[in-house]
């Protein structure tokens, strides 16, 4: 998928990875984008709301009324960018029940519910792309993120299921794999960050090139490696203790 002219809807696209997924979409030459956010009276919304090309939707991923609300409204769209997310820094074990299914709610089921919305879109539009931002915690897990990890574990086998029920309508579905991104969501952690202007060139690239997986950064690749051997070694290393 060339960027060009592509009329694209993005989740989540107040701040942080979301943004940069605006900008870079702008950069490159797509025709709309429908940006959207839970509030669209904050200082950045309102900041979207005046660029060229963009058009600022109201959207909670966890209501499916505003899911169809917004697939009724953006009817053009021919590439979905699926970014919206929480990290609450839940354990599985100890932590509170309703704040896990609310990760899995905002993951998983929020983000199957947008793809089976739009996908009659796409379809009508020959096809299109739907772009799924995931995580290195998609394929392992690390304590006190317990219920953010099970949650982009889901994301990502649903991203394959979804990807093989897409594929007669000719719908490309990319997952982009990465760990921490200098964003407000990893206020607070003092390892090693990307910036996330790179996460949105690369899922772009990724879909020129037709890839339907991209790993952004060096820490997702060792991850991603490390599941054809035993865990043990890489837990080692993460949680001694495990």
């Amino acid at each position: 998928m060339d960027i060009t002219d592509q009329v694209a809807l993005v989740t989540g696209a107040n701040r942080g990875i979301g943004r940069r997924f605006v900008d870079e979409l702008l950069a490159r030459g797509a025709r709309k984008v429908y940006a959207t956010a839970r509030r669209t009276d904050s200082a950045e919304a309102r900041e979207l709301a005046a660029l060229d090309r963009v058009e600022v939707l109201s959207l909670d991923i966890t209501d499916h009324a505003s899911v169809v609300a917004a697939a009724r409204t953006a009817t053009d769209v021919t590439l979905l960018i699926n970014n919206a997310g929480i990290s609450t820094a839940t354990p599985l074990v100890t932590g509170d029940l309703d704040v896990i299914r609310r990760e899995m709610d905002t993951h998983f089921w929020g983000t199957l519910d947008m793809i089976r919305e739009f996908a009659p879109t796409l379809a009508a539009a020959g096809g299109g792309a739907v772009v799924n931002v995931l995580s290195a915690l998609s394929w392992f897990s690390f304590p006190g993120n317990g219920a953010y990890a099970a949650a982009k574990a889901a994301e990502w086998n649903m991203t394959n299921g979804v990807r093989l029920d897409l594929a007669a309508q000719g719908t490309l579905v990319q997952g982009v794999h990465l760990g921490a991104a200098d964003t407000d969501i990893m206020a607070g952690y003092d390892g090693p960050m990307i910036d996330p202007a790179v996460v949105p060139r690369a899922s772009f690239d990724g879909l020129a090139a037709g890839a339907i997986e991209v790993v952004v950064d060096e820490w997702s690749s060792m991850v991603k490696a490390s599941l054809a051997h035993d865990p043990a070694a890489l837990y080692a290393q993460i949680a001694p203790a495990a």
